[in-house]
């Protein structure tokens, strides 16, 4: 092929290029769902209990908006986490299900690229069930913080990686009385995908 052929050739091709990398720049307007699983590991001093189990996985979700190409809105959750516990004489397992409202930070939204991290800080509703009879665990109200990541492989799909930690204490009573706070605390590190509209 000549060079005369070559040129026009080239600007097709780079004009494709850009195209198709205009359209995997988040922007104002777009809209979003993941999945995924994730794993979530309680701390170490758990304040009136001996120790929470830590470890457990479980399947995410979420859905997001972005108000602005760098700012945006989400709010996820996962299925219920069951964690055993024991506090003296006192043992058992308890189900843990959060749900997370943040306030997302895109450093690169309208940029034209297909890696695009964002951090979120917002508020973190965990709500507890499932207690031994006569244990009444309540619900707990903290800051939650996260970062993450979406790799774009097409316009609208793109695989997901994200931690965040949560302040989560529970007071926890026996028949009445109260025993103290229960201090969950979860780091959860997890991945899926993400689904862009």
């Amino acid at each position: 092929m000549n060079t005369t052929r070559l040129i026009p050739v080239a600007v097709i091709a780079a004009s494709c290029a850009f195209v198709s990398q205009a359209a995997l720049a988040y922007s104002a307007g777009d809209t979003f769902v993941r999945g995924g699983f994730a794993k979530s590991d309680t701390r170490s001093d758990n304040g009136v209990l001996d120790s929470i189990s830590s470890g457990e996985t479980g399947f995410t979700f979420g859905a997001g908006y972005l108000f602005h190409d760098q700012i945006g809105i989400e709010l996820n959750s996962s299925e219920k986490i069951e964690h055993d516990f024991s506090a003296g004489d006192l043992a058992g397992s308890v189900d843990r299900m959060p749900v997370n409202l943040l306030v997302n930070y895109y450093p690169l939204g309208g940029l034209d690229s297909r890696v695009q991290p964002y951090v979120g800080a917002g508020l973190n509703y965990t709500r507890f069930s499932g207690e031994p009879e006569g244990i009444d665990a309540r619900r707990s109200y903290g800051a939650v913080g996260q970062v993450g990541i979406d790799l774009a492989v097409t316009d609208n799909f793109m695989l997901n990686g994200f931690a965040n930690y949560a302040d989560v204490d529970s007071r926890l009573s026996q028949d009445g009385e109260r025993l103290g706070t229960a201090k969950v605390d979860p780091m959860t590190i997890g991945g899926g995908v993400t689904f862009r509209f």
